[in-house]
């Protein structure tokens, strides 16, 4: 069996867990590349773009398969369906495979998984796509803008629907765009430890290609690495992966010395890190989520980075606790949201994601600010931030708190780094309390915040 045969045929299992499953796809891509550690740079690169690039890019491969398959996509069985969804990626995001290897080594995988009667098909199928493929009609622009966008982009049609009654083509077209950037891991050096130019020359040294952040001085962009565990620093603590967006949170919190911060859903910890940085060993962070699981993620990135004024409990964010009402100087109520502005990073997302559940999710935000502003004193500040660009779980779950608590809206421009509000001041809802990062506009992910105070 050749190398490459092996490769395709770890895709193929990735896409089985995630598609048959319901496995999130960068769990099962981490699993695989865990357990077969002793692949080269190539090989795991090779193997990330075939199963990333094919699941974000589902709905346009089978809308191209369902042009020449004499069966349609939905009534194939699972493991051909995603043989043919392999096989056409490679033919038309992958220039590097030659279509002849595309074409055979699909075949080859058909085989090998007891298919051989349906060798001939999936060949055919794969063949005349590979003739055609320059050719292949797509939905107008101009006539049928939601099936346009959703077959370029890979983007539920329902999905396309909601953003174009909340933003214009030109903007949604946008966020789409950006999805399918090439994107650099955006880090916050951890300044407790080290300086924003010592981790920058730790990791040129080792070959890394490093920027700077667009808005934050403590943010750094880098790329061209293998793995992040291995990088200079991270077991050390010396930095946290974490977007230029989320970063925000602790900045607009207004986070003073002494002060006691709760984050209420803080896994992995991120935002619950970055706000004991910004209380530089004084005050305290109290940092709740609901599982032991989610808890020790949080509890593991606190003993790398080694803050002392933390502390990770398991706490329902649902449950109040009364010991903790009216205390904190500061609440970060980073929430449960549909993570529509993370799609980049997240690809199955938008296929897990439905009416349903998000209209349930607009629901339980609601729910628990309800209960976690009875934990912020007078006076004090709230934070309310999602990783969506979703209208309903955003602004609007900012008019309902308005309508239903003692807190105000208060401005952003005085507390976000002046980079950001000089290079951003067109946008107006800073001024008024909120802010929307909407990608490919923002140099960051979808993200929303908002700042309240309480009267």
């Amino acid at each position: 069996m050749t190398k490459e045969m092996d490769l395709r045929e770890m895709a193929l299992a990735i896409l089985m867990e995630v598609t048959q499953n319901g496995e999130f796809s960068n769990k099962v891509l981490n699993q695989t590349l865990t357990k077969y550690q002793y692949l080269s740079k190539q090989d795991r690169a090779f193997l990330s773009r075939l199963t990333e690039g094919t699941i974000e890019r589902m709905i346009e491969l089978d809308y191209i398969i369902n042009q020449f398959s004499s069966v349609k996509v939905n009534k194939l069985k699972p493991v051909i369906r995603n043989i043919l969804r392999l096989g056409v990626y490679q033919l038309k995001y992958m220039d590097q495979v030659p279509a002849s290897a595309a074409c055979n080594e699909s075949v080859k995988l058909a085989m090998k998984k007891g298919f051989k009667n349906l060798r001939g098909f999936v060949n055919g199928v794969l063949r005349n796509i590979s003739r055609q493929l320059d050719t292949i009609p797509y939905p107008s622009k101009v006539a049928m803008p939601v099936a346009y966008l959703s077959v370029v982009y890979s983007m539920p049609e329902w999905i396309i629907k909601n953003w174009l009654e909340e933003y214009s083509f030109d903007v949604v077209e946008k966020m789409l765009q950006a999805s399918f950037a090439e994107r650099e891991t955006t880090i916050r050096c951890n300044t407790n430890k080290i300086s924003v130019e010592e981790l920058r020359k730790g990791l040129m040294e080792q070959g890394v290609l490093v920027g700077d952040g667009t808005y934050l001085e403590e943010a750094l962009k880098i790329s061209k690495y293998d793995s992040i565990q291995r990088l200079f620093g991270f077991s050390e603590g010396y930095f946290q992966v974490q977007d230029e967006s989320s970063m925000m949170v602790a900045h607009a919190a207004g986070i003073k010395k002494d002060n006691l911060v709760i984050d209420v859903c803080a896994a992995p910890g991120g935002k619950s890190l970055h706000a004991a940085q910004l209380l530089e060993g004084t005050g305290k962070v109290i940092a709740c989520d609901l599982t032991d699981y989610k808890v020790d993620l949080i509890r593991q990135n606190i003993q790398r980075l080694g803050y002392t004024n933390i502390e990770a409990r398991v706490q329902d964010a649902l449950q109040f606790d009364e010991s903790l009402a009216e205390q904190a100087d500061v609440v970060i109520a980073d929430l449960p949201c549909s993570g529509l502005g993370v799609i980049g990073k997240k690809n199955d997302i938008k296929y897990n994601i439905t009416p349903e559940s998000q209209k349930e999710l607009v629901a339980l935000q609601k729910e628990i600010l309800k209960v976690v502003n009875k934990y912020v004193k007078k006076g004090g500040t709230l934070i309310y931030s999602t990783c969506t660009v979703n209208v309903e779980e955003n602004v609007k779950n900012v008019e309902w708190f308005l309508n239903h608590s003692d807190f105000v809206l208060e401005p952003l421009t005085e507390f976000l780094p002046e980079r950001f509000v000089k290079r951003e001041e067109s946008d107006s809802t800073m001024t008024k309390g909120y802010l929307q990062f909407i990608p490919g506009i923002y140099h960051t992910d979808g993200f929303f915040l908002a700042r309240f105070v309480r009267r």
